[in-house]
């Protein structure tokens, strides 16, 4: 694939983007164009090697070879077509992915991986600015309906394939946009929303219904469902957040990651709110608790807000630079890694314990913490966790977040309602085909298999997608998302 020698002839490149001090200025997207000679250049890297494993690290299972060739030979519109046969939004994969297909990467062994979520990128905003995408409605109608709970990226996914497929949609969502956690969860400059909103009107104007604002299991009974649906479809994602009931939660000015998230978004889409309501980080000393992509997103909105300072601390110890022996590729690699919002600015630490928060007049002013040690591994396997004596110090915070995590699905209302059953960790339980344990009612992305990334709920949209095409007509020719499908 790509040139034979390419791989040893150029280096990895990636597109061009705006100093940090440039960006943090303003909310858009901050990646600049990246030359064509430089794109093709990079789909040129991608090795011949027999044994595509980056196919196998992505959960849609991308023909990534393939379109890497054929922008390599400057044939985009046939890339975007390959592309677009496994994947029905890469420009969203291309911005906000981690890239475990470059993990997995054969280059990546000794090398640099091949810039595959670049290019991804690139296909598809070449599509859009082409024309090549345009609304797909479907020859025939089947006669069939499904309703599908949620309009994130699971629910987008099986949406649209299901539409294709000539059933009749009808998506649910409870807040006032289409897009769930790529609307109003993901920060602008990560993905601006113009992005995600001409995907909902190229989803409309083929025929899927879109209704907001409707709280299904409060606003629509469950059984109403049933009745007018041929099957129902819950994407509805992992939306309980992890908390930290520690002394000195209730305070002023500690706030789940998402309040925060959410609410700048709605700003940025003309919202206004209170001075009481509006949680704001311009001149504050900002502590986010915890360490993964939604702590990330955090640390680079209180930047663009304006924050004095911002810390970011971890429980865990800090990751290595290089792979560990016991995590060898094609694994995902368990190293350090330094996002655009750390490259802004802030204090990073780990091996912290919070303990508690204090203040004064019922607003939070410190964060008491604790260093800690890894022992060896206790009873559940897990290495034992050491408060350092003597390592206790206090941080001056005017506001904290916690990006902690989410742990289950919504329970009260609709899955209660439906009686599906849950699995150990309080998901909703799937079959292969992503059927629950109530015939006719599928589950797939975050609600089903847990907090995870945005490809994995791409995949199990169209996996849901296929189960309820072939749940209603006996027969399927949807294709499946093959690193969804269950292996003995």
């Amino acid at each position: 694939m790509g040139k034979p020698t390419g791989f040893m002839e150029w280096a990895r490149i990636v597109p061009p983007r705006q100093e940090p001090g440039e960006r943090t200025q303003h909310w858009l997207e901050f990646y600049e164009d990246w030359p064509e000679e430089q794109a093709r250049a990079q789909g040129g890297r991608c090795m011949s090697c027999a044994v595509p494993f980056c196919m196998g690290g992505c959960p849609l299972g991308n023909i990534i070879p393939d379109f890497n060739d054929l922008v390599y030979r400057g044939k985009w519109r046939d890339a975007l077509t390959e592309l677009h046969s496994t994947n029905n939004f890469p420009e969203f994969t291309g911005r906000i992915c981690p890239a475990p297909c470059e993990g997995s990467c054969v280059l990546n062994i000794n090398n640099d991986a091949v810039t595959i979520e670049y290019i991804e990128k690139a296909i598809a905003d070449r599509g859009w600015r082409e024309g090549w995408i345009v609304p797909e409605p479907p020859e025939f109608r089947s006669g069939k309906s499904v309703a599908v709970i949620g309009s994130g990226p699971a629910g987008l996914a099986a949406a649209m394939q299901l539409n294709r497929a000539g059933h009749t949609v009808t998506v649910f969502e409870r807040d006032e946009y289409v897009g769930g956690l790529l609307r109003l969860g993901i920060p602008e400059f990560k993905l601006e929303k113009n992005v995600v909103q001409r995907r909902v009107d190229q989803m409309s104007a083929e025929g899927v219904e879109f209704k907001t604002g409707v709280y299904v299991g409060k606003d629509i009974h469950a059984d109403r469902l049933r009745d007018d649906f041929d099957a129902i479809c819950l994407t509805g994602g992992s939306t309980i957040a992890r908390d930290l009931p520690i002394p000195g939660r209730e305070l002023d000015g500690v706030h789940l990651a998402m309040e925060f998230l959410t609410q700048q978004n709605r700003v940025l889409a003309g919202q206004t709110f209170g001075s009481d309501e509006r949680i704001v980080a311009e001149g504050k000393r900002v502590l986010v608790l915890g360490g993964g992509d939604t702590g990330s997103d955090c640390v680079g909105t209180a930047h663009r807000q304006g924050a004095e300072v911002v810390y970011q601390f971890e429980l865990l110890p800090e990751p290595p630079v290089t792979r560990r022996d016991s995590n060898p590729w094609p694994q995902w690699p368990m190293i350090l890694r330094t996002s655009s919002s750390h490259e802004e600015g802030g204090v990073r630490d780990y091996d912290i314990l919070t303990k508690n928060f204090s203040g004064r007049n019922g607003r939070v002013e410190k964060m008491h913490a604790v260093r800690l040690e890894w022992g060896p591994p206790e009873e559940t396997g897990r290495p034992a966790m050491i408060e350092i004596p003597g390592s206790e110090f206090d941080l001056d915070v005017d506001l904290v977040l916690l990006a902690l995590g989410f742990v289950h699905p919504e329970r009260e209302g609709l899955l209660e309602q439906l009686g599906v059953q849950l699995d150990g960790r309080g998901n909703v339980s799937t079959g292969p085909n992503k059927m629950t344990s109530v015939p006719g009612v599928f589950a797939a992305g975050d609600m089903s298999r847990g907090q995870s990334l945005v490809v994995w709920a791409l995949a199990e949209g169209r996996e849901a997608a296929r189960g309820i095409d072939e749940y209603l007509m006996g027969k399927t020719s949807l294709p499946h998302s093959v690193n969804t499908v269950p292996t003995m």
